[in-house]
C-alpha cells in the first residue's frame, strides 16, 4: 500500500449505461476529483448516476503537462478517480502516464473491473481466446506496414481496434498480409442498440463493410497463423 492519497481507474460504459457498476458509482462519489478524458461526456454520466463531484480534464493533449501536478496532489492525500470517454482508462485511452508516475512515487493505484470493448468481442468471436495479442489501433502512417508485416507470423489470435472511417482499409490490408481466407470476427457498437458481429473470412468481412456503410467503433478479431 502506498502513502498519501490514491488513484482509482474507473471503467465506464461503452454503450448501455446499465453496464455501470454500483462499485464504480461508489468510488466516483467518494473521490475528491474526477479526472475525465472529456468533461462533457463524463459529466453526462455523472448526472445520470446522480453523482456531483468536481472534474478536471485529463486527455492526450494535456497529460504530459498536468501529470506532475496531479501526482503532487495525490501525495498530499487526495483521492482521484480517472475516467475515459468509454471503457477502461489506459486501454487505447489516456491513463498510462499518470499510472506510471503514481506507481513510481509509491502511491496507491487500483483499477476497477468493468467495461472494455475487446473482451466481449474476443469472447464472442468463436476464435481461440486462450492466447491472444492485443494490438489496439495500428499507426496511421509511420510504422503501420511494419506492424502488419509482423502480424504475418503471429500464431495467436489478434485483436485490433479501428474507426468506421478506416475499417475497410484495415480489412483490405489484413487480406494482403494474411490472406483472404483468414478467419475474422468484426464487432461494432458493442453493448449498444445496433450491436453487430460479422464472422467469416477477411474477404467476407471486407465485402460486407464495402456494401454496408460502416458505423460505430470496431473491434477486429483475427485468427492466428495456422
Amino acid at each position: 500500500m502506498g502513502n498519501g492519497g490514491s488513484l482509482t481507474l474507473v471503467p465506464t460504459p461503452i454503450g448501455n449505461l446499465s453496464d455501470m457498476t454500483p462499485r464504480a458509482v461508489e468510488v466516483l462519489k467518494a473521490s475528491d476529483l474526477v479526472l475525465a478524458e472529456d468533461t462533457r461526456t463524463t459529466g453526462n454520466l455523472l448526472r445520470h448516476a446522480g453523482i456531483d463531484r468536481p472534474m478536471r480534464a485529463f486527455h492526450l493533449h494535456n497529460e504530459h503537462r498536468v501529470t506532475a501536478d496531479l501526482v503532487g496532489q495525490i501525495q498530499a492525500g487526495a483521492h482521484f478517480a480517472l475516467c475515459s470517454d468509454a471503457g477502461t482508462p489506459g486501454i487505447s485511452d489516456p491513463g498510462f502516464l499518470l499510472v506510471r508516475a503514481c506507481v513510481e512515487a509509491g502511491l496507491t493505484v487500483s483499477c476497477l473491473p468493468g467495461p472494455t470493448a475487446f473482451v466481449p468481442a474476443l469472447a464472442a468471436s468463436g476464435l481461440p481466446c486462450d492466447r491472444f495479442t492485443f494490438e489496439g489501433f495500428l499507426p496511421h502512417k509511420k510504422g503501420r506496414n511494419k506492424r502488419l508485416t509482423a502480424l504475418e507470423s503471429e500464431e495467436r489470435t489478434m485483436v485490433l481496434y479501428e474507426s468506421p472511417h478506416r475499417i475497410v482499409r484495415l480489412l483490405g490490408e489484413l487480406m494482403e498480409h494474411l490472406g483472404s481466407e483468414r478467419p475474422v470476427a468484426v464487432s461494432r457498437e458493442i453493448s449498444k442498440l445496433h450491436e453487430e458481429t460479422v464472422r467469416g473470412s477477411l474477404k467476407d468481412a471486407l465485402e460486407h463493410f464495402t456494401a454496408n456503410e460502416p458505423r460505430g467503433e470496431f473491434v477486429v478479431v483475427v485468427g492466428g497463423k495456422g
